[in-house]
């Protein structure tokens, strides 16, 4: 199983900026896939998932209105755009996926998810 993430880079605050990860080797029964990310010095935290069923959304509130979450799951894709950037959304972005989990509000531990990617970079100049 091999979760790929591409797209992140330096962006000014306020800027935009999209991430994309793709789940190969993997079957989905059910589950989703989603997002944390872990600034220097920091705990990790939950950015944002997917429910495969139903394409439901969760976000953790220090993005909800900026980002947003989609997915393809015939393609095991998610896509995390991210608008109104600010410094302290720099970080690592690791993708996840649970392959029959059932995602929800509370899938917010790392422990919900049984795959992760290796992260990518994103940094928010002021």
């Amino acid at each position: 199983v091999q979760l790929q993430a591409s797209g992140g880079g330096l962006v000014q605050a306020g800027g935009s900026l999209g991430l994309s990860c793709a789940a190969s080797g993997l079957t989905f029964s059910s589950g989703g896939m989603g997002w944390f990310r872990q600034a220097p010095g920091k705990d990790r935290e939950f950015v944002g998932s997917i429910r495969w069923n139903g394409l439901t959304t969760y976000y953790a509130d220090s993005v909800k209105g900026r980002f947003t979450i989609s997915g393809d799951k015939a393609k095991n894709t998610v896509f995390l755009q991210m608008n109104s950037l600010k410094p302290e959304d720099t970080a690592v972005y690791y993708c996840v996926a649970a392959s029959r989990r059932w995602i929800t509000s509370a899938s917010q531990m790392g422990s919900s998810y049984d795959y992760w990617g290796l992260g990518t970079q994103v940094t928010v100049s002021s």
